[in-house]
């Protein structure tokens, strides 16, 4: 008298319906495209800048070391930078390890211009 009789539904036709499957999936979407432009990118864009300037660093440039170290850079090679800490202490760092470049060095003046300040 109280229970009411249980009909059956009808089946989803194969396939489903594609429209409320992508309003399923547009959070998800939504949250990697959040996270593709304030993780990921910056983070690719921070790394490519670091590697420019760890294949820039020339003879006199004064560096800063993941460590703390700082010092001036008196030769490099393909993964190895030496650097003097102080007079006649100089240490090999790799190169993965420079953090900063405090201050690059001017490129060496052409011939032409010490002939025309004689």
């Amino acid at each position: 008298m109280f229970i009411s009789n249980a009909y059956a539904q009808t089946a989803a036709a194969p396939g489903g319906d594609t429209g409320a499957m992508l309003i399923g999936l547009a959070p998800y979407l939504l949250i990697f495209v959040v996270f593709y432009f304030l993780l990921i990118r910056p983070q690719q864009q921070a790394r490519k800048r670091h590697m420019e300037m760890i294949a820039n660093l020339k003879k006199g440039d004064v560096v800063v070391t993941s460590g703390g170290l700082i010092g001036k850079v008196k030769s490099v090679a393909d993964d190895e930078v030496r650097v003097e800490l102080a007079p006649n202490t100089d240490v090999r760092v790799v190169r993965g390890t420079i953090a900063e470049v405090r201050s690059k060095t001017d490129p060496a003046p052409a011939n032409d211009s010490k002939a025309s300040a004689s």
